[in-house]
C-alpha cells in the first residue's frame, strides 16, 4: 500500500504515534507476540502486510472484553459480524477473543473484500464501515483511482481516519529510523504457539501446568469466559513457546491424576451444553417493518444471515412489511 509521503495525514498520525519514542517502543514490545502470530496467519491468506497492524488501530492489540452488543477482542468485532464470520459467541466462550480463530476469520474476510473490490484501501473501508454500505458506495460512485491515497468515497470521517491510521502505523514500521524509534525483536521462546489440550480443566490448573500466572494465561486465552478451559469450545491453548513445553511436560508427568478430573470437567461442560440445547425457551420472532433489511435484522439479533434464511426458508434477501421471521433456533 501507500508509502509514508503519500498523504500529509498519514505522516501526521505516524508522528503522533511516535511522539514519545520510548513509550512507543515499550508498547510495541508488549504486543509483539500477538503481532508476530497475526503475521503468520496473514501470510497464509496473501493479505497485504499492513493488515497485520490492524489490531493496533482497533485496540492496540488488547483483548477487549465483551459487553452487551458491543465490539470485542483485539479486532473489535461486533456480535452479529462474528456470526457471519463463523465465530462462536455465547455465555461460556467468545471466539472474538480467541487469537487464532479470530485472526483466521479476519484474514479470510479481508481476502474476500479484496477479491470483491480489488483494492486493499476499500477492503479497509469495508472492514470498518461494513461490506454492504461500501459496496453501495462503489456502485454509486465507481471504484476509486490510485489518487488520492485516501479514497474520496463519501464514507464517515471515522472510516477515513481508520485507513489513515493503518497506513500511519505501517509507515512507522517501514521507516522506524525516520521517527527515531527502534523496532523490538521477539525471542524464539516468546513466540506464541497453539498447544492441544486433551480435555477440559480449570484455568488455574492449566496455568500451573504452563508455569505461568493465571492472569497471564487468561490474557492470552480470553475467549474462555469462565474459570474453565473448555475443550468442547476450543481444543487448544495459546502459550509462549517456552511455557508450551512446560505445559506438555506437565501433562505427560501427571496422566494418572490429571485425566480423570479432566474427563469429569468435559462431562460437566457437555452437560451444560445439553441443558441449554434442551431448554424450553420459545422461539423469538421479528415482524418486518418498512425499510428493514435482512442484514439489519441479523445484526439486531446477533445471528448469521444464512441462518435466518434457513430458519425462514428464504431463497434471497427480499422481505415484505408484516412478514414474521424466526430469529432464534428452536430450543
Amino acid at each position: 500500500m501507500a508509502d509514508c509521503d503519500a498523504d500529509p495525514s498519514v505522516m501526521a498520525w505516524a508522528a503522533r504515534y511516535t511522539r514519545n519514542p520510548r513509550q512507543f517502543e515499550n508498547q510495541l514490545r508488549q504486543v509483539l507476540p500477538r503481532l508476530a502470530y497475526v503475521q503468520q496467519v496473514a501470510s497464509q491468506y496473501d493479505v497485504a502486510g499492513e493488515f497485520v497492524l490492524l489490531p493496533w488501530v482497533e485496540s492496540h492489540f488488547r483483548p477487549v472484553a465483551a459487553r452487551r452488543q458491543r465490539p470485542a477482542g483485539m479486532w473489535q468485532i461486533m456480535p452479529a459480524t462474528a456470526g457471519t464470520m463463523g465465530l462462536r459467541v455465547d455465555g461460556r466462550y467468545d471466539g472474538r477473543l480467541d487469537v487464532p480463530a479470530a485472526a483466521h476469520a479476519v484474514m479470510k474476510l479481508l481476502k474476500q473484500y479484496h477479491d470483491q473490490f480489488h483494492d486493499w484501501r476499500v477492503a479497509d473501508y469495508a472492514y470498518n464501515a461494513g461490506e454492504f454500505s461500501v459496496r453501495k458506495l462503489v456502485q454509486q460512485h465507481g471504484a476509486p483511482g490510485s489518487e488520492p491515497v485516501i479514497p474520496e468515497l463519501p464514507v464517515r470521517k471515522g472510516t477515513r481516519a481508520h485507513l489513515t491510521k493503518l497506513l500511519a502505523i505501517a509507515c512507522v514500521v517501514r521507516e522506524p529510523g525516520r521517527f527515531k524509534v527502534k523496532l523490538p525483536t521477539l525471542p524464539d521462546e516468546q513466540q506464541l504457539v497453539q498447544v492441544k489440550i486433551p480435555h477440559s480443566m480449570p484455568i488455574s490448573r492449566a496455568a500451573d501446568h504452563a508455569g505461568m500466572s493465571v492472569d497471564t494465561l487468561k490474557d492470552l486465552n480470553a475467549a474462555f469466559r469462565s474459570d474453565l478451559v473448555d475443550a468442547s469450545a476450543a481444543s487448544y491453548l495459546l502459550l509462549p513457546a517456552s511455557h508450551a513445553r512446560h505445559f506438555q511436560d506437565a501433562l505427560l508427568a501427571q496422566p494418572a491424576t490429571d485425566t480423570p478430573d479432566g474427563l469429569a470437567y468435559d462431562v460437566a461442560a457437555k452437560a451444560v451444553t445439553a441443558a441449554t440445547a434442551n431448554s424450553t425457551t420459545p422461539r423469538r420472532t421479528h415482524t418486518v417493518r418498512r425499510g428493514d433489511s435482512l442484514w439489519q435484522i441479523a445484526r439486531s439479533y446477533s445471528v448469521d444471515i444464512r441462518q435466518l434464511q434457513r430458519w425462514n426458508h428464504l431463497d434471497g434477501r427480499a422481505l415484505k412489511p408484516g412478514q414474521v421471521l424466526q430469529v432464534s433456533g428452536s430450543n
